[in-house]
């Protein structure tokens, strides 16, 4: 048998499974149907012809595809315009009915606090127990005199620091504020973590120091969160926290490794500085310099000031958590001149 009959047997055995049922003549055609038969797509010609045939069905078959697709796709695409158009009615239909779902995992909803006057607590940022009303009568002009070598390392490099930020800021105090706040509150985060890995590798207690820096670096965030409701920081005022935190956190991390005493003793003359400053701002503010707007609400929370407090209270009282920080590094930098540790004696907690 040649190989052209041979392709024209195979064709006529697998043609009707592939292509579909073929007829030679009208007579295999069904009494019930009257639709002619589909023509046959590869007989015992083969060759040319009927591969041609089986590319011109494929291309009609495709083409009306794609008339179906596309029709298809204009209905699909109104009905998906009318089913947003009617999920926006509802929507606003529903707003005010719409209960707000508040997340909880292994069904442990977050807890309502309330406030002292009965009203629900408004900031996630502290909670009613940890506001204070500040001691405002503490000595103001308290001061440690350098004698050694190394508090007068302390003390020089603090004004050398100060020069910058005069020149920068000028009497721009809440602007001026703002950034003492992003130095302040980093020197106790530093020694609060460094105390609390040395008490991990030495499985021994702290004395309550760990505790009472991280409250002092609290503390001073809370004032940064103050006085960016007071001052907007412009876009190169912000740059400028960025080179001088990422600058100054780590200076100061390694002088706390190198030195625990001469870095206490650097942030207890920072203080000293910073209650000047303030000392500064208060005068402008009582001079009409500086207008004396109301007090932003999370200080009368923090604070528990009166609700017509102002901006001069706001200062009064953050001057007064400054010095307290200032009497406290001050005395942990005492300890290590006398050759303690600081566990050996209690931290003054709850000082401010």
């Amino acid at each position: 048998m040649s190989t052209r009959a041979a392709g024209s047997v195979l064709l006529r055995q697998l043609g009707p499974r592939v292509f579909g049922p073929v007829s030679s003549s009208p007579a295999t055609m069904s009494p019930v149907s009257s639709s002619p038969p589909r023509p046959p797509l590869a007989l015992a010609v083969g060759g040319e012809r009927g591969g041609a045939a089986v590319w011109v069905r494929l291309l009609s078959t495709s083409a009306a595809e794609a008339k179906e697709e596309a029709a298809a796709s204009k209905g699909n695409t109104g009905s998906t315009a009318a089913a947003k158009a009617e999920a926006a009615e509802a929507a606003k239909e529903g707003d005010g009915k719409r209960d707000k779902v508040v997340s909880s995992y292994w069904g442990v909803a977050p807890s309502k606090l309330m406030s002292k006057d009965g009203v629900e607590w408004r900031w996630s940022c502290f909670r009613p127990w940890e506001t204070y009303k500040p001691d405002t009568s503490i000595d103001l002009t308290r001061h440690h005199e350098p004698k050694v070598l190394l508090d007068k390392i302390a003390y020089w490099t603090v004004k050398l620091l100060r020069v910058p930020t005069d020149i920068f800021f000028q009497r721009r105090y809440g602007c001026r504020a703002m950034m003492l706040e992003t130095v302040a509150a980093v020197p106790g985060m530093v020694g609060g973590m460094l105390l609390h890995l040395r008490s991990l590798r030495r499985f021994e207690h702290s004395g309550g120091w760990i505790r009472a820096l991280l409250e002092e670096a609290e503390n001073e965030r809370m004032h940064l969160m103050t006085f960016m409701e007071v001052a907007k920081p412009k876009w190169y005022e912000r740059a400028l926290v960025l080179a001088v935190q990422g600058v100054f956190f780590n200076a100061y991390f390694l002088g706390y490794l190198i030195s625990p005493k001469f870095a206490h003793r650097v942030v207890g003359y920072l203080e000293e500085e910073a209650i000047h400053s303030y000392t500064e701002y208060l005068k402008d503010l009582e001079a009409g310099k500086i207008e004396n707007v109301p007090a932003p609400a999370i200080a009368i929370d923090y604070w528990q000031l009166p609700a017509d407090a102002t901006l001069k209270d706001v200062v009064i009282v953050v001057r007064s958590d400054e010095a307290h920080h200032r009497d406290v590094n001050h005395f942990a930098s005492d300890i290590h001149f006398q050759g303690m540790q600081l566990k050996e004696t209690p931290a003054p907690l709850e000082y401010h």
